[in-house]
């Protein structure tokens, strides 16, 4: 705490000792103990003090202020959003409109949000121990205790949850189907619309389930293909009967690692001695196949696929829109995807040491692009054509499209900065956290060096230059006495 003290006191000296905020052309440069400075890339501006520890920021109704690593608080009051991290992952906070949720370490979490009749309910949950959910709603409250006793909602990946003494019972719900568990996952039952199924794991198990139908969200009614799932000594024999009442019906046997057949009117695939050799015919996307084993060695032909590949040494692959391949995997890898109006691609050596990701709108010819080599720079380029380079970046080849390690944890590590925006002609440089900071605009220039010790700005105003903050040169606009 008291060394957050004589932070705040420095912070609050340098801000005493710039001009007023009249003009920007009056804002205090010192870098890196202190500076500000119009944004490059966007309407706003931008502080930074004591190199990259304290920076706040204003960009269009966004509102940022970061205490890097630790600290960072944002908040945009038009699309009423505002979130913080404190050392991020460890704790964060996330609100939009009335949905929030607060987390720590992704175990000791709180949640608030609107029901569909626009009621508030709340969530705790201390993972995995304790679960909670308090609503206005009386139906949807719950509580649950683990692994002693409780119920949950909407929770897990399942609409219902009930269980005692987990694992000796639970029961599931998603959507129709319920599962009771005994000594989970040794006993199950199944029931649910047309649904009957049993098993023993890993001796012995049985599910079937009746052709049926339901309403779709445009008021459609749909059908609800219906299947026959058998195992014994799981996973040795398998079968099974997928797509019942449609016209592809689909039969699949396995005694493992004997041998797996699939038989369809579309597609069959045979596997000798799994996964050493395997045949597959598929005559709706009119290929064949060939893997001796999969997934090393794989070799397609035919209209809908082509592949070769030989792992480690080569691999290549393609569709109708998509495309990909390697060589000496994972040294370098590619990927295509074309479906109009998207084209896309990236090319990557050893997974993040280098990526090259490219996205265009074929329709309007925009693009954007992305560069990473880790850990030396990540370059930007967005559909408006606005550039971004930074050096260094240890965390942003591995998470790409993080705010929030954009926000925490780039302004400490980034060294050179480098930004263009060529809707406003505007270009800014900056070293070691403003040491050295040099922007541009097609009708004046800026220039600080060494804490402000040199500055140089022109403008149709004229011409200043500031020797140890004393103004040595200063020019009047050509015409005017």
């Amino acid at each position: 705490m008291l060394k957050f003290r004589y932070f705040a006191i420095c912070c609050l000296a340098l801000a005493a000792l710039r001009p007023g905020r009249l003009r920007a052309d009056d804002w205090f440069h010192a870098g890196p103990l202190y500076d500000e400075f119009h944004l490059t890339l966007a309407s706003g501006h931008r502080t930074e003090a004591l190199g990259p520890l304290f920076y706040s920021e204003t960009k269009d109704t966004e509102k940022t202020w970061a205490l890097p690593p630790l600290f960072s608080d944002v908040k945009d009051p038009a699309i009423q959003m505002h979130g913080y991290d404190f050392a991020y992952p460890v704790l964060t906070y996330r609100k939009f409109g009335t949905e929030a949720r607060w987390q720590f370490i992704q175990i000791f979490s709180f949640a608030t949000g609107n029901n569909p009749a626009e009621q508030q309910a709340r969530r705790f949950t201390l993972f995995p121990f304790y679960f909670q959910q308090r609503s206005p709603e009386p139906g949807e409250n719950y509580t649950a205790v683990g692994p002693f006793y409780g119920h949950l909602q909407n929770r897990l990946f399942r609409d219902k949850i009930f269980f005692v003494m987990f694992p000796l019972f639970s029961e599931t719900q998603k959507a129709d189907i319920v599962t009771d568990n005994y000594v989970y996952p040794i006993f199950s039952l199944r029931h649910g619309n047309g649904l009957e199924g049993w098993k023993l794991w890993p001796i012995t198990g049985h599910e079937h389930k009746d052709l049926t139908t339901r309403t779709n969200g445009f008021g459609e009614v749909e059908k609800v293909a219906g299947h026959d799932n058998r195992f014994v000594l799981w996973p040795i024999f398998l079968r099974q009967l997928a797509g019942i009442g449609t016209d592809d019906p689909v039969w699949s046997q396995a005694v493992l690692p004997v041998y797996s057949l699939v038989r369809s009117p579309k597609r069959d695939s045979t596997t000798v001695i799994w996964p050493f050799f395997s045949h597959i015919t598929d005559r709706d996307k009119k290929y064949i196949e060939w893997q001796t084993p999969w997934p090393l060695v794989d070799f397609a032909h035919g209209e809908g696929k082509t592949t070769s590949r030989v792992w480690p040494f080569f691999s290549h692959a393609h569709t109708t829109n998509l495309e990909s391949g390697w060589y000496l995997w994972p040294v370098y890898k590619y990927n295509q995807v074309h479906s109009e109006p998207l084209f896309r691609s990236r090319v990557r050596i050893l997974f993040f040491l280098y990526s090259d990701t490219f996205q265009k709108n074929t329709q309007t010819g925009a693009y954007q692009r992305r560069q990473d080599c880790w850990p030396l720079f990540t370059r930007r380029r967005d559909y408006n054509g606005n550039t971004r380079l930074q050096i260094f970046a240890p965390l942003e080849p591995i998470l790409p499209y993080s705010p929030a390690v954009d926000r925490n944890y780039s302004p400490v590590w980034s060294v050179w900065r480098a930004e263009e925006n060529p809707k406003t002609g505007a270009t800014s440089q900056s070293l070691l956290w403003n040491l050295y900071r040099h922007e541009a605009a097609p009708d004046s220039k800026k220039c600080s060096l060494l804490f402000g010790l040199f500055q140089y700005q022109s403008s149709p105003a004229g011409k200043r230059v500031r020797l140890f903050y004393i103004p040595v040169v200063k020019t009047k606009p050509v015409g005017l006495h």
